[in-house]
């Protein structure tokens, strides 16, 4: 990492009467040198990779600003040529390479929640399930366990709840709960994914290549 400047971080060290401290979790200050040897390399080595990482961060929103100004001009080109009096607002589309090798995707995505209807949803779903014989429908048994996460309160799947809505099951308490879940999907916005793919010929396979860090 020697070739990439970290981003300076505050000092948490306090100085009083001379002797350096630093406060711990609970802030209560403890002399450094009282501070065990490896507790403080430890101390030093997070902050310097957390130097580099924010660096990072900040480098590739930068980056994914730039990006999205250079396709919005872009664009505007386009609709001054065809004489688009109003560019309403876009959708998913694709940029290329004149050689087919690289190629860049912006994607639009809804950002969901689920409102209380979501409650009502689990609860008939449960009467179903309470019902059925308990070796019958047991992928359909699965399925709701995957999808209301019942091991952590408050946590959904949501591709799992899809899934659910796409289930044909002919009893009036399970088209019941379906329709509170439909009821429960709120539309609380929309983000925009940019993603990027090349390859070495127009027969090869396409590669993505990777920003996202957890993804590397």
């Amino acid at each position: 990492m020697s070739d990439f400047t970290p981003a300076p971080l505050p000092d948490p060290t306090v100085e009083v009467g001379g002797q350096k401290y630093l406060p711990d979790a609970s802030g209560r200050l403890t002399p450094v040198e009282a501070i065990k040897p490896q507790h403080m390399l430890e101390h030093e080595t997070v902050r310097k990779i957390m130097g580099f990482a924010l660096a990072l961060s900040d480098q590739v929103a930068r980056f994914k600003g730039h990006a999205f100004e250079d396709l919005g001009d872009f664009d505007a080109i386009l609709e001054q040529q065809y004489d688009l009096k109003k560019g309403g607002k876009k959708g998913n589309r694709t940029y290329s390479t004149v050689d087919g090798c690289m190629q860049i995707q912006v994607r639009n995505a809804d950002l969901l929640d689920f409102g209380p209807e979501l409650q009502v949803a689990k609860g008939l779903v449960d009467e179903c399930l309470s019902e059925w014989a308990e070796d019958s429908r047991a992928e359909i048994r699965t399925i709701v366990m995957r999808a209301f996460n019942v091991d952590k309160e408050g946590q959904i799947n949501r591709s799992e709840i899809f899934m659910l809505l796409r289930l044909e099951i002919e009893d009036d308490r399970w088209k019941r709960a379906m329709e509170a879940l439909r009821d429960a999907i709120r539309i609380t916005g929309s983000k925009k994914y940019l993603w990027f793919r090349m390859r070495d010929s127009a027969e090869a396979p396409w590669t993505t290549v990777t920003i996202d860090l957890a993804a590397a």
